[in-house]
């Protein structure tokens, strides 16, 4: 089985096109870095640590891919600067893989889950958080799965008539009150109508502000204890929606979010119209928790599963 034998070939094409503004970036970079130099030596490692950091990978998983840069260097001796995508590449596929953050081959099956699956999901305004919904939504039904979305980011203007728009596209139903409403009463009926009609998955969009973090922890533990009132185990997952594009702001906004509530799970999104994507690294490396997906395009199909091994092939390969 090849490496990427469970993506399409048009998912990878897409995935290489998603990623090409940040790709272009790092070479045009490194391509600078190592003129006129045949061998990797220190003045060359020392820039790219700049190229690295510049690209949002993070100073602390920079320093790690570095030191391992360093180490293959000192044991192969004389190593050739037109190796240098190749070493970099497959020293920061190896750092992912160490990671105890396990890849989904294919997330939108739901066969091995509770029924119904919850998802809430989290993140501030404006990162995607509504149209990861919608694409999620539209890519479970697409494997078959019946689906519910509850519209519990209630204070936010527009943000129940968004997603009920995403319900009418995707054909799924969608459980709202309305603005300025209690949004746990939200997740609530959400959880209710989800159960009684078989729904395999429900969704829960929440606020997305982090205005203080006693609030937004007081709100989503809430929406959590009424949930289980008719589901003690839900949700069965917190997924964190951050803007790839935002950089190392996303990095910090994760930060806030995992003090206050328990993620397990991040989606990357807008990675497409930046030249930051390697922020995904950075994310990957630093919290641990799995990037199930990122979003690499406008298309409902561009909401893709993540695969270190893939993102890295796509960034990193000539």
């Amino acid at each position: 089985m090849g490496l990427f034998d469970f993506f399409s070939k048009e998912k990878k094409e897409t995935l290489d096109k998603g990623l090409e503004k940040s790709k272009t970036s790092i070479f045009d970079k490194i391509s600078k870095a190592i003129v006129g130099k045949s061998t990797v030596d220190e003045e060359v490692l020392d820039e790219l640590e700049e190229i690295l950091i510049s690209s949002d990978v993070g100073v602390e998983t920079t320093i790690k891919i570095i030191k391992r840069i360093e180490v293959r260097v000192a044991r192969d001796k004389f190593t050739n600067t037109a190796e240098l995508d190749v070493i970099l590449r497959e020293e920061i596929a190896e750092l992912l893989q160490e990671n105890n953050s396990q890849d989904v081959q294919n997330s939108f099956e739901t066969e091995n889950l509770p029924k119904p699956y919850v998802l809430m999901v989290v993140g501030v305004n404006g990162v995607g958080k509504t149209t990861t919904i919608g694409k999620l939504a539209h890519n479970f039904q697409k494997n078959g799965k019946k689906v519910v979305l509850g519209a519990a980011d209630t204070f936010r203007a527009a943000a129940v008539d968004q997603l009920k728009l995403w319900g009418e596209r995707v054909g799924v139903e969608v459980i709202d009150h309305g603005m300025n409403t209690d949004p746990s009463s939200v997740a609530y009926d959400a959880i209710k109508v989800g159960v009684e009609k078989g729904a395999d998955v429900i969704i829960i969009d929440t606020a997305g502000r982090l205005h203080t973090k006693v609030n937004l922890m007081n709100e989503l533990g809430k929406i959590k204890r009424v949930m289980q009132k008719i589901l003690p185990e839900a949700p069965h997952e917190v997924m964190l929606v951050l803007d790839g594009s935002t950089g190392q702001n996303a990095v910090i906004q994760a930060r806030e979010f995992t003090k206050v509530t328990e993620v397990n799970s991040l989606t990357i999104t807008k990675l497409d119209g930046t030249a930051k994507g390697g922020v995904v690294i950075g994310i990957s490396d630093e919290f641990k928790i799995p990037v199930k997906y990122i979003g690499v395009g406008e298309k409902m199909e561009d909401l893709q599963v993540f695969n270190k091994m893939a993102f890295v092939d796509s960034l990193f390969k000539k």
